[in-house]
C-alpha cells in the first residue's frame, strides 16, 4: 500500500473513533458519579458500566453525535456527593439534581461545562462557596442554588454571565451584598431573600464581602 493511502486509511480510522472515544469518557464520568450517589429507589440502575454508549441509560439525553446534552435526575430521592468528573461532560447543556439530598461542596469543575444553558441544584444540601468556575459558563441562563447550606458571599465574577436570565440562591446562608452589574440588575430580591446578605452593593462605600 502506498504511504499516501496509509495516512488516508489511519485518519478515516480515527475520525470513525473518535465519538466512541468521546461517549466512553463521558460514561466513565457518568459511572464515577453513580459511584458517588446513594440510589435508594434504584433510578440508576440502568447505568451499566459495562455498556459503553450511556445514550441508551435512563435519564441520559444525547445528542445525534452520541454526546451526553442532558442529564435529568431531579426528584430522585438520591444522596450522596458530586466529583470532578462531572466536569468531563464537555457537551452537557443541562444539569438537573434539584429536589434530592445531594450534599458536600460544589465541585469547581463543573465550570468547565462551556455549553451549559441550565444548573438546577435547588432543594439538596450542599453547603461550601458558590464556586468562581461559574464565571466562565458564558451560555448559562438558568442558575438555581436555592435551598441549600451554601456559605460565603456571591461571586463578583459571576456578573459577567451576560445570558443569565434567572439567578436564584435563597434560603441558604450566603453574607456580603448583591451584585447590581450586569444581568444582576435585572433579579428581584426574592431570587436572594433568607441569607445573611446585606443588600445591593453600595459601590465605593462597603466591599462586596462585609459580613461575612
Amino acid at each position: 500500500m502506498a504511504p499516501l493511502s496509509i495516512v488516508s486509511s489511519f485518519l478515516t480510522f480515527l475520525l470513525c473513533i473518535s465519538p466512541a472515544f468521546s461517549t466512553n469518557s463521558e460514561g466513565n464520568a457518568l459511572h464515577a458519579l453513580r459511584s458517588r450517589l446513594i440510589d435508594a429507589t434504584n433510578v440508576l440502575q440502568s447505568w451499566d458500566p459495562t455498556l459503553v454508549n450511556p445514550c441508551t441509560w435512563f435519564h441520559v439525553t444525547c445528542d445525534s453525535n452520541n454526546h451526553v446534552i442532558r442529564l435529568d435526575l431531579g426528584n430522585s430521592n438520591i444522596s450522596g456527593s458530586l466529583g470532578p468528573e462531572l466536569g468531563e461532560l464537555k457537551h452537557l447543556q443541562y444539569l438537573e439534581l434539584y429536589r434530592n439530598d445531594i450534599s458536600g461542596k460544589i465541585p469547581k469543575e463543573l465550570g468547565k461545562l462551556k455549553s451549559l444553558v441550565s444548573m438546577d441544584m435547588y432543594g439538596n444540601r450542599f453547603e461550601g462557596k458558590i464556586p468562581k468556575s461559574f464565571s466562565k459558563l458564558k451560555s448559562l441562563r438558568f442558575l438555581r442554588l436555592n435551598n441549600n447550606k451554601l456559605t460565603g458571599s456571591i461571586p463578583r465574577e459571576l456578573v459577567s454571565l451576560s445570558n443569565l436570565k434567572v439567578f436564584d440562591v435563597s434560603n441558604n446562608d450566603l453574607c456580603g451584598t448583591i451584585p447590581v452589574d450586569g444581568p444582576f440588575g435585572t433579579f428581584s430580591m426574592e431570587s436572594f431573600e433568607n441569607n445573611r446578605l446585606n443588600g445591593p452593593e453600595l459601590k465605593g462605600l462597603v466591599p462586596y464581602d462585609f459580613g461575612c
